[in-house]
């Protein structure tokens, strides 16, 4: 598991963390994962693009997880 810390900010948008953390190449790329159900957040399918990620939240994409951090 990847540990991804959010510094200054209360959350970061599930398409932004995905391109920052290289799980995809780019913004539109993210888009199309989220909008197709390939990503699941706290073990859920999120479709939600912009959905707000916070610390204790878990991010799985393929076989990478990624927990959010303060």
């Amino acid at each position: 598991m990847e540990e991804f810390k959010l510094e200054n900010q209360e959350y970061i948008q599930l398409n932004q963390l995905l391109k920052t953390t290289g799980l995809v190449g780019t913004g539109g790329e993210a888009m199309i994962r989220i909008s197709e159900g390939e990503v699941l957040l706290n073990g859920t399918i999120e479709t939600q693009k912009r959905k707000k990620i916070r610390v204790g939240d878990k991010v799985k994409y393929l076989e990478s997880t990624i927990l959010i951090i303060g």
